[in-house]
Parts: C-alpha cells; sequence; structure tokens
C-alpha cells in the first residue's frame, strides 16, 4: 500500500513531470534525426503525430511547473491525454494507408490542416512541413514500421495515464 500511496503522490511532485517531458523531448529530437540525420521526409500523419508528442511535452513543462496546483496538474493531464489519444489515433490512420490493399485509394493530405491561426507549417516548417508520401515506408525496425513503434509510444503514455489517474482517484485524493 505504501508504492500505491507514493505513486498516487507523483503528480504532485515536479520530477515524474519532468520524465514525460524529457521523453517527449527525446522522441521530438529522434524525429528530427530521422528527418534531417537520415534523410526521412515526414509526412502529413508524421507532422501530426509529432504534434501529439508536442502536447505530451507541453504537459511534461505546465505540469513541472504547476503540479503543485490543482489547475495546472488538470490542464497537464489533459494535454498528456489529448496527446497520447490523438496521437495513437493518427498512427492507426497511418498504419492502415501503408498497410492498405489498393494504395491507389488511400488519400494522404499534402498541407497539414492547421487553424488559419496556427500555421505552424509556414512559421516553423523546418519542423511542421510535411514533403513526404504517408504510404512509403521507408525505416522500420524489428519488423515494425515508424508509425507502428508510434502506437507501441502513444499505448504506453496512455497506459501511465490511466494508471496514475486511476491510483489517483483510488486512493481519494486531489488530482
Amino acid at each position: 500500500m505504501k508504492f500505491i500511496a507514493n505513486l498516487a503522490s507523483w503528480p504532485t511532485r515536479s520530477w515524474p513531470w519532468a520524465m514525460l517531458f524529457l521523453s517527449a523531448l527525446l522522441l521530438e529530437l529522434t524525429a528530427l534525426y530521422f528527418q534531417y540525420g537520415m534523410g526521412l521526409a515526414p509526412c502529413i500523419m508524421c507532422i501530426y503525430q509529432r504534434n501529439a508528442v508536442f502536447s505530451i511535452l507541453f504537459a511534461g513543462l505546465v505540469g513541472m511547473l504547476g503540479h503543485n496546483y490543482l489547475p495546472g496538474r488538470l490542464v497537464a493531464f489533459l494535454l498528456w491525454g489529448v496527446g497520447a489519444v490523438w496521437g495513437g489515433l493518427v498512427a492507426m490512420e497511418h498504419v492502415d494507408i501503408q498497410t492498405a490493399a489498393n494504395p491507389f485509394f488511400t488519400v494522404c493530405e499534402i498541407v497539414p490542416n492547421f487553424p488559419d491561426w496556427l500555421p505552424l507549417h509556414e512559421w516553423i516548417p523546418s519542423v511542421f512541413a510535411a514533403t513526404g508520401d504517408c504510404g512509403d515506408i521507408d525505416w522500420s525496425f524489428a519488423g515494425m514500421s515508424m508509425p507502428q513503434w508510434m502506437i507501441v509510444v502513444f499505448a504506453l503514455y496512455s497506459a501511465v495515464l490511466a494508471v496514475i489517474l486511476s491510483i489517483r482517484i483510488a486512493a481519494a485524493k486531489k488530482l
């Protein structure tokens, strides 16, 4: 029970949020290495997954800064959840595109569908411009493509969030 109580208190400490931030930062740096170091052009689905990871990165940042305050933790949990779930859904759609029986009927946008007030692909094209094709599988590891690995990554982020929230709720403490 002491372990559960300790785990339930993690959201009120800064270091778990720092770990979340660092894990997402490492993923973002890895994506940039794949793009610029290995010459793999990101497609629109890759860019959307990159945005989902940025949501998790910002969740870690908000949690580090606001872990002592309920509104700060709630915003951090919300950003984390949105990033993990949305990223997983986009990664699954990306895998569907890559494994379609007839690739001529799979459609992938060319320009990111960002809000008019936030055209990231115009402001920071080196990070948010899509130059690749969603159907291409240019990289694989252990027999899995990059979006398949991202499904695993987003599933892990979702599972950790679910465990932490469940334990917090079960311990009847404030979020």
